[in-house]
């Protein structure tokens, strides 16, 4: 009786890629902390979330706070560019920020997270992060004296410019009842966009009436 050889393929190997692991990992433990909080996050969680043993997570990060503070320095890298990318005119520029806000609602979850349970005290990556905000602080100025922001307190414009950017997606329930609509639904994101952009024009007819009366 004939046989037929049959020849086993040999196994597929896939070849390691330690970038996508780590951004995979990290994606994970930002959508854990953003849900629980840096004391409710389990790193178990978020090693099921990644698709890695927790052996791997902390080969690539050595412990839980390790991975808090590499999210941080992750996202203070990203909002650099929301400085020097954004449009020069104040209306455009606020449209653009909240367009970036509202696809990073698991940044502004976590920072809420931090509030309540820092309040006022020290925060992780305290020194980049004030470092990042001279740095919009500086912009602001440079805007200033171009002519195209008001002439207010630069510390407390930033204020206003987080606040019109953030509040509608960090409370969402008042967001829906004062407007009746969700903070994520793409008709209120619309309109609020539409509306930062007639605050900014507004902004600006005072000033050219400022000017002329002056």
């Amino acid at each position: 009786m004939s046989t037929v050889a049959t020849s086993k393929r040999p196994p597929i190997s896939h070849a390691r890629d330690p970038q996508r692991t780590r951004d995979r990992i990290l994606a994970a433990a930002l959508a854990e902390f953003a849900a629980h909080g840096f004391a409710g996050a389990r790193v178990a969680r978020i090693a099921r979330r990644a698709r890695v043993n927790k052996r791997m997570l902390y080969h690539y990060f050595g412990n839980k706070e390790d991975l808090f503070r590499e999210i941080f320095d992750r996202k203070l890298r990203e909002r650099a560019g929301w400085i020097t990318e954004a449009p020069a005119d104040l209306g455009a520029s606020l449209r653009y920020w909240f367009a970036m806000a509202c696809e990073d609602s698991d940044w502004i979850r976590l920072t809420q997270w931090e509030a309540l349970g820092l309040g006022e005290g020290p925060v992780i990556q305290e020194a980049e992060r004030q470092a990042s905000l001279s740095r919009a602080l500086d912009d602001l100025r440079v805007r200033q004296r171009r002519g195209l922001l008001p002439d207010l307190d630069a510390g407390h414009l930033l204020l206003v410019i987080l606040g019109l950017i953030a509040y509608p997606l960090a409370f969402p329930q008042v967001t829906r009842m004062v407007t009746g609509r969700s903070s994520s639904d793409p008709v209120f994101r619309k309109e609020w966009a539409e509306f930062l952009q007639r605050f900014s024009d507004a902004l600006a007819t005072k000033r050219a009436g400022v000017r002329e009366r002056t």
